[in-house]
């Protein structure tokens, strides 16, 4: 019997797979990193910032916090270090909280006003919670590709590769 729920399994993936990439991209020297590669966010630092801000603004929803004061597109932190020790910190954030989450609570409305076009929305929480894994899931895959460009691997990606997941025997 699974004893998870999606949102405690994609979580953990979320965690690994960002721990996987940053242990990549700290080996891209930080001019490298921030140069503009034509993707969504222009570089892979400003992927990775993107990522970060994005898990910031969803989980500040879920859990109530006050808004923050940043903007999409707006650097977090100059420093590769600091982004990472944010980022370690936020991943392990959203594992707690993923494992606190209740079905009944996953089934409830949930309003929020977008900042991107400024619109009120009222969708079941699991839809945005939802969101919020596939959306690291896309920008992950963004980046992984720019990593690929420039000769370095980050290595399998899957889920089936999640440390610990195969059952016994």
């Amino acid at each position: 019997m699974y004893e998870e729920s999606y949102y405690q399994l994609m979580a953990k993936y979320n965690r690994w797979m960002n721990r996987k990439l940053y242990a990549v991209c700290a080996d891209i020297p930080d001019q490298t990193r921030r140069e503009d590669r034509g993707a969504f966010f222009k570089s892979i630092h400003g992927t990775l910032n993107h990522l970060l801000f994005g898990d910031l603004v969803w989980m500040d929803r879920f859990t109530g916090a006050p808004r923050r004061n940043i903007a999409m597109g707006e650097e977090l932190y100059a420093s590769f270090e600091a982004l990472r020790d944010a980022r370690d910190s936020k991943d392990a954030e959203i594992v707690a909280w993923a494992n606190e989450l209740r079905e009944a609570w996953l089934r409830e409305p949930f309003t929020y006003t977008s900042g991107i076009d400024a619109k009120t929305r009222k969708l079941p929480a699991w839809v945005l919670v939802t969101h919020m894994f596939n959306h690291q899931t896309h920008h992950r895959g963004q980046l992984t590709t720019l990593i690929k460009q420039l000769g370095y691997e980050p290595g399998i990606t899957d889920l089936p590769w999640l440390p610990d997941l195969e059952l016994p025997g």
